[in-house]
């Protein structure tokens, strides 16, 4: 080869290093490579100490709970007795196609007490969670109730700080959709989840077996696909999609590419190509992933929890939340993580024969199962998720 040949090709591979690298660069700064990550600050276990007042400390825990597709829907009043305040939804924030009846809404305002209940305890505060302290919602006017009546009334009273075997799980991300070791939970890990329940009202089931595996799993993929199969959810999902980290500072609340496991550079980069080419996000597409991402982790699966409630009412449906919180936490002390795999259990009229089915064979007749869950020993870290600020749930009327 002469010289003169090798120089042009010099001069091409220079000059195509120099566009991949032109690109690099264009898809970094359209995922927002240099911004501040606002969004994670929340998860800094230092981050309650900035408030002076004890019941936005608590908050600052609560605001790390497990909440349905990342909507936070909670907010707090501030009672003019510094020993009080109330915990109301965010009717703001409501996902009306894929929960039509705010069943994993209130599932949700339970997963923030209990993170509260916690975290007063390590903390020194002894709390005292009253529900629906002005009655239950007029459930044919629904949004405007959740506006005017609150979940809870929270009464703090300052006592001894005790050591809390959960607390510092608090700060773990709350769920890994990634694949799971295929190893059975020992009996003490058995023993010591089923031991979280001490009410009477409700009940958790854990599965093993290869026969309720089997059935499981078919249950969990059933309802991915007839969920991904619903233009209107889909749209739904899309509006709350967070493409780039300006978004996310922005909103701090909703989905992100993180919720399937991705981070460092590679997260940049489909962040800046979704956020350059939106149609590569497209609804077929994510239905697609979404489809073969349940079908993956159902094979990597080989365990399941359910939480059963003796009814279905408003009440049983936050003490299920709580309890959930309380699975989680324990589940992370012993190593495993979790993920509902729920969507059977949404409440419209395309899932009503899967519902019905996995409700006929696996709940006593009048009961509700309020939570699915597949659990175990997890193969990879999960990242958190984006978390609001806490002065943003305070309700200022």
């Amino acid at each position: 080869m002469n010289r003169k040949v090798k120089k042009i090709m010099i001069y091409f591979l220079s000059g195509i290093v120099s566009i991949i690298l032109l690109c690099l660069i264009v898809i970094f700064v359209a995922s927002g490579i240099f911004s501040k990550q606002e969004y994670l600050k929340p998860w800094d276990k230092g981050y309650s100490q900035k408030f002076d007042d004890p019941r936005l400390k608590l908050t600052a825990h609560g605001i790390l709970a497990s909440n349905s597709h990342n909507m936070q829907p909670w907010k707090i009043k501030l009672d003019n007795n510094k020993d009080v305040f109330y915990l109301f939804v965010d009717s703001e924030r409501l996902t009306k196609e894929v929960d039509p009846y705010a069943r994993q809404i209130m599932i949700t305002q339970g997963t923030f007490l209990e993170n509260v209940k916690i975290a007063g305890e390590k903390l020194g505060y002894k709390t005292k969670i009253d529900l629906f302290p002005h009655g239950e919602y007029d459930e044919q006017n629904l949004v405007e109730s959740m506006k005017e009546k609150p979940v809870a009334k929270i009464t703090i009273r300052k006592t001894q700080p005790k050591e809390s075997v959960l607390y510092d799980y608090i700060f773990l991300p709350d769920t890994n959709r990634g694949p799971y070791e295929k190893t059975k939970l020992n009996e003490t890990q058995v023993k010591k989840l089923l031991a979280i329940n001490t009410k009477s009202d409700l009940v958790v089931k854990l599965f093993q077996d290869e026969a309720n595996i089997n059935i499981m799993g078919n249950y969990a993929i059933e309802g991915a696909k007839i969920e991904a199969g619903i233009h209107r959810i889909n749209e739904e999902t899309k509006n709350i999609f967070r493409s780039n980290e300006y978004e996310k500072n922005k909103y701090r609340y909703g989905y992100s590419v993180e919720g399937q496991g991705t981070s460092g550079i590679m997260k940049h980069i489909m962040q800046g190509i979704i956020t350059l080419v939106p149609s590569i996000n497209s609804e077929k597409q994510s239905a697609n992933m979404f489809i073969k991402s349940t079908e993956n982790v159902v094979e990597n699966t080989s365990a399941y929890v359910m939480i059963i409630s003796n009814n279905n009412n408003r009440v049983q449906q936050v003490k299920s939340g709580m309890l959930y919180s309380r699975l989680i936490l324990a589940a992370h002390s012993e190593g495993i993580v979790v993920q509902p795999v729920s969507q059977v259990l949404e409440e419209y009229s395309e899932m009503e024969k899967q519902y019905n089915k996995i409700h006929e064979q696996y709940a006593p007749k009048g009961s509700t199962i309020q939570l699915f869950i597949r659990i175990g020993k997890p193969k990879q870290k999960f990242p958190q998720s984006m978390r609001s600020d806490v002065m943003e749930l305070v309700r200022l009327d």
